[in-house]
């Protein structure tokens, strides 16, 4: 089985390909094609990966090219996992949200903006692409913004495309882990959008254990939601929610945090990789060696502001493994063998939450099998969190009409009406802002 990667020489993809090294099972995956844009990227990669493989009986072949068409023809699966603009771009993003003292994190709020307005048209013609040259491949997106990058594709690739994010894995299994649960035995029972998700209950064996949680203090502050939004305010929501609702939930803790921080996060990663890739240019580095320091080091900083606004403290060993690698082999697997499964995943709805329209894209817990993933019938979201994911559910196609059609009068709509933007005119000024240091938004008239 041949496996494509859109942005093989991204920094994550040696997460993948470890994962396909422990997969000795019938119809795994046998080749794998790396695409990307930057040469220098894709052999910085795949000398990670040949590292990697060493010792390894029967490890997946590796092949680079910087021809789309190539990659993607006869291909059976297509990970997508590009980033439009880099990280200069993720730097630019946060840079000026700040400016205007408005979040600029890359999936949420203006810089997820900013980030789907550049990607949506580059997403969509790969969609377009795959539909001519591999219409029988299945697509796995990893994409940031995941959701609304995931139904800009399903609009030419239908139910064939699936978005995967690692956040609502990590959070059931934390949940499981506090709760003295086997995670694989646990139904996680979660729903929203993209980074924008509620665990509202935990079942083992039938019995949903979340209240035994949340009426206890004590288990509440032991894992990192808990210490993150505070035993008190989970109570209050009766739920447990993914870690980025931190940015809305105390969004002027965090935005004052990141204007006081030395650098931004993506300003951090640029450099941080920029160092990787710098290494990478002398032939007797040791590529994975290095690859791994990188790694840890990026782990250990992810949300590092929020943690610290909160007084949340480290990150737990167990959390700096990743995890959105393991999604991704174990839903190939579903589709490829049948191996039956469930996921939480980003797919459209379907009638799955009662708010949203059938063709809006959800993060639901999923049944996967050889015909793809079926959304779970979920319960209605209460009232505070059905607002929110209306709301930027109507964010998300205001961005992608403003992609399809041009339109800038549409992006600032999408920027004036994100819970996080405050202000028309700051919404305008932010259109301005993104316009002049994106080349890739220049279509916006």
């Amino acid at each position: 089985m041949r496996l494509t990667i859109l942005g093989g020489g991204g920094f994550r993809v040696p997460l993948v390909y470890g994962a396909l090294l422990g997969d000795r099972g019938a119809g795994r995956v046998t080749r794998v094609v790396l695409h990307d844009l930057d040469r220098s990227r894709l052999q910085a990669v795949t000398r990670v990966l040949h590292e990697q493989a060493a010792g390894v009986p029967d490890a997946p072949e590796v092949t680079a090219t910087t021809d789309l068409d190539e990659a993607l023809r006869g291909t059976d699966f297509v990970f997508c996992a590009i980033r439009v603009g880099g990280l200069q771009g993720r730097a630019d993003d946060e840079r000026v949200a700040l400016a205007e003292g408005v979040l600029g994190q890359e999936t949420v709020g203006a810089g997820g903006i900013a980030y789907g307005l550049r990607t949506v048209p580059v997403a969509a013609g790969i969609a377009r692409r795959v539909a001519r040259l591999a219409p029988d491949a299945w697509v796995i997106n990893f994409t940031n913004p995941a959701g609304l990058v995931t139904e800009a594709m399903a609009r030419h690739l239908g139910d064939r495309v699936i978005g995967i994010c690692d956040s609502p894995v990590g959070l059931g299994r934390r949940v499981a882990r506090v709760l003295g649960a086997d995670p694989r035995e646990a139904f996680v029972d979660y729903a929203g959008l993209n980074h924008l998700g509620w665990v509202r209950a935990l079942r083992v064996a039938g019995r949903d254990r979340l209240p035994d949680l949340l009426a206890d203090p004590d288990l509440l502050g032991s894992f990192e939601e808990g210490r993150l939004f505070g035993a008190a305010w989970l109570q209050s929501l009766g739920a447990i929610p993914n870690e980025y609702l931190h940015y809305y939930y105390f969004n002027r803790e965090t935005v004052r945090a990141y204007q006081d921080a030395e650098r931004t996060r993506g300003a951090f990663l640029r450099d941080q990789q920029a160092g990787f890739y710098e290494e990478m240019r002398d032939p007797d580095a040791r590529a994975l060696a290095a690859w791994d320091r990188t790694r840890a080091e990026r782990e250990a900083t992810y949300m590092a502001e929020n943690r610290r606004t909160a007084g949340a403290g480290e990150r737990e060993a167990d959390d700096l493994s990743g995890g959105y690698e393991k999604v991704a082999l174990a839903l190939m697997r579903a589709v490829a063998r049948d191996e039956r499964t469930t996921l939480v995943l980003n797919v459209r709805n379907r009638g799955t939450l009662s708010a949203l329209d059938g063709d809006a894209v959800v993060e639901v817990p999923c049944l996967v099998d050889a015909n793809g993933a079926h959304p779970i019938t979920a319960d209605p979201l209460p009232d505070h969190a059905t607002g929110l994911v209306r709301a930027v559910k109507s964010v998300e196609r205001d961005v992608l009409d403003a992609a399809g059609s041009g339109s800038r009068a549409t992006a600032v709509r999408a920027f004036a009406l994100h819970p996080l933007v405050d202000s028309v005119s700051v919404a305008r000024r932010l259109v301005e802002g993104y316009t002049a240091v994106h080349p890739g938004l220049a279509y916006l008239r």
